[in-house]
């Protein structure tokens, strides 16, 4: 009854200190834009042009004028680490865009589309620049903390993560061949390196499920410890990428550490679809979560049919943390944090414990790259090296608690 009730007080805190943090962040940056300019700037977007993208009210030629802006607040899309990159990985050409600044208007008009169709240069920053990456940045880490919570109870195994079967390693070869090797493909929307990550990080799952499904059924524990090898020996031929590449190595570092820099509406709508189907997978098998817990026979017994409901549990955290990956890069330590914070605040029934890490993963990484973007300013920080700065404490606490309660 007492962790019901506390849930009860924390979901609805936590969901209202999501939204409060998203119109925070908009008005957080080099742009003197508040956050009361920035809602009014969404509010006559929406009022001006229902319906319509914010990305199709007259982008072209825009040139943001603001005094002191930094890179991340007057190109589009952002800068990658000193090198200027536009979709997910792709160079920046001067026939694809990118502003310089100037001298900046002060004032936020009353509407964000001039008599000349462009956008206004402070809407510009608030819709196409804030706004998406504040939408990726929650949508991430909502990814990352349920896939992190799916995996802690499939391996029953409070240390696990999102990347613990080698979805991180396919990610970054995917994504390292594609940026060495020049590739210059589309589909679906995604383009050459984040579709590169997502389908390479799906392989590798798909050759650990299938090196531990026999007879019929999975090995948990083998898949482990297969992943554990997959994941390494990867990391060893992206790393000797790396070394034989004289080219591009910047980008590739840059990548793996993690970042929104580029973030645009379009990397919303690939990461939008696997959030919804994944989070609607993992509450209806939720309660076959808790059963789970107990080993497969006692699951087996309650009613669990334990083979199709770990299926698609890998299945729908790989999917997710996949496409989490393709368009940020590898952010680590979300997905194990997250998860344990939750369970302090709302129990371990997982139904619960999904919605609330859900809301704490997109807290935490929203926070973090708010914070990447402004510490070091115009430079912008990686941000899987934040969350590391964070993760890496919380890891060791963890370690400590668990040796004392042992004791």
């Amino acid at each position: 009854m007492r962790t019901k009730n506390s849930a009860r007080f924390w979901m609805p805190v936590l969901c209202a200190a999501l939204m409060l943090s998203m119109l925070l962040s908009l008005g957080i940056g080099s742009a003197d834009i508040g956050p009361r300019d920035a809602l009014r700037i969404i509010w006559n977007a929406i009022a001006e042009h229902p319906g319509k993208n914010v990305e199709d009210n007259g982008a072209e030629g825009l040139a943001p004028k603001m005094k002191g802006a930094s890179r991340e607040e007057t190109q589009t899309p952002a800068d990658h680490g000193g090198r200027r990159l536009g979709e997910a990985g792709q160079p920046i050409t001067p026939e694809t865009g990118g502003a310089s600044p100037e001298v900046a208007r002060t004032t936020v008009p009353k509407t964000t589309v001039p008599r000349n169709g462009n956008l206004v240069p402070e809407a510009a920053v608030v819709l196409q620049i804030r706004l998406p990456r504040t939408v990726l940045a929650v949508l991430v880490g909502m990814l990352l903390a349920v896939s992190g919570v799916v995996m802690q109870a499939f391996f029953r195994n409070v240390m696990a993560g999102p990347y613990l079967v080698g979805v991180s390693s396919g990610a970054a070869l995917g994504a390292v061949l594609a940026m060495l090797l020049g590739w210059g493909f589309r589909f679906g929307g995604f383009s050459t390196v984040p579709l590169s990550a997502f389908v390479f990080a799906l392989a590798v799952v798909a050759l650990v499920y299938f090196l531990n499904y026999r007879r019929g059924k999975l090995q948990t524990e083998g898949l482990l410890l297969s992943g554990i090898a997959v994941a390494s020996a990867i990391s060893a031929v992206v790393a000797l990428l790396m070394v034989m590449s004289s080219h591009s190595i910047h980008q590739v570092l840059f990548w793996l550490l993690g970042s929104l820099s580029a973030a645009r509406w379009a990397h919303v709508e690939i990461v939008l679809p696997y959030a919804v189907a994944g989070m609607v997978v993992v509450v209806i098998l939720a309660r076959d979560m808790d059963l789970l817990l107990w080993g497969d026979v006692a699951g087996a017994s309650l009613g669990v049919q334990v083979q199709r409901t770990r299926t698609a549990l890998l299945i729908a955290a790989s999917l997710m943390t996949a496409s989490a990956v393709a368009v940020t890069g590898i952010i680590g330590f979300v997905g194990l944090m997250v998860p344990h914070i939750a369970r302090f605040l709302v129990g371990a029934m997982h139904r619960r414990l999904t919605i609330a890490s859900a809301f704490l993963g997109g807290l935490l990484l929203l926070w973090a790259d708010v914070l990447a973007r402004t510490l070091w300013a115009p430079t912008e920080l990686p941000l899987g090296a934040i969350t590391a700065i964070v993760g890496a404490p919380f890891l060791v606490y963890l370690c400590t608690r668990s040796r004392g309660g042992r004791a």
